[in-house]
């Protein structure tokens, strides 16, 4: 069993053509919709649909973008997030790093990973927060567009067709969240839409990095999935290859 880290560290990443550890080669974890039909469903369940569509298309031993991390491993962080809060304070502090490693070790032994993604697919139950109505658009959204992604480019796929009603959504996330993700830029940060030319300056600075790309790319950047991202960034060369040197993200 690989060792579990306590959270997602993204990492730089490349695929062979074709990809690796693939089930199903086409790529088509989530088609486009129509906006009517995502507002009434919710982005979160259409996101939590293609996350484990794009689990369901690996083996649970294939690379995620998560340091350390395979697809089942990603699949039990998930699954503890929404399901266990005795494992959330080590995802975030070191000194109860073993705490979630202990659960996470425990809750792999208790199902398989097809069983666990069934799991994930049908959400939290009560008494889980993340059960609560209008927590899932809130809290899973982003997140789930994010893992899903580190499944996907990790086996070899690009970026998904997305919609207006998505980009949407996706920039008003970035707008409470890209100031917290891009914390340890070495400039001010701007970032701009490529499909709509709007602009969001995040951070203030004597020079400044623009970001350029649609918000759901901004989103990987800010992240820290620098190297998968669609995304130009325009500046300084020093300061752009410091950002891409020691970018974090979360």
């Amino acid at each position: 069993m690989p060792a579990i880290v306590p959270r997602c560290r993204p990492r730089d990443f490349s695929v062979p053509s074709g990809g690796v550890g693939r089930r199903s080669p086409d790529g088509s974890c989530a088609p486009p919709i129509g906006a009517d039909y995502a507002r009434s469903m919710g982005f979160a369940k259409l996101e939590r649909a293609a996350l484990c569509a794009a689990l369901d298309a690996v083996d649970p031993g294939a690379p995620t973008l998560c340091e350390g991390w395979n697809a089942h491993d990603l699949a039990a962080h998930l699954w503890l997030r929404e399901n266990d809060p005795l494992s959330m304070p080590g995802m975030f502090l070191p000194a109860l790093s073993g705490v979630t490693r202990s659960r996470t070790e425990r809750l792999l032994r208790r199902w398989d990973y097809r069983e666990l993604v069934d799991r994930i697919r049908r959400g939290p139950l009560p008494p889980s927060l993340f059960a609560l109505p209008g927590v899932d658009e809130l809290a899973n959204t982003a997140e789930f567009f994010i893992h899903g992604e580190d499944v996907r480019r990790a086996n070899g796929d690009g970026p998904r067709v997305t919609t207006p009603a998505f980009e949407n959504q996706v920039a008003r996330s970035l707008a409470s969240m890209a100031k917290l993700f891009l914390r340890d830029a070495p400039s001010g940060i701007v970032l701009e839409r490529s499909d709509t030319h709007e602009r969001l300056r995040v951070l203030p600075g004597a020079t400044t990095i623009t970001l350029v790309g649609v918000p759901s790319e901004l989103l990987l950047f800010a992240s820290g999935r620098m190297s998968v991202a669609e995304v130009r960034a325009i500046g300084d060369e020093a300061d752009v290859a410091e950002l891409y040197a020691h970018h974090q993200g979360m």
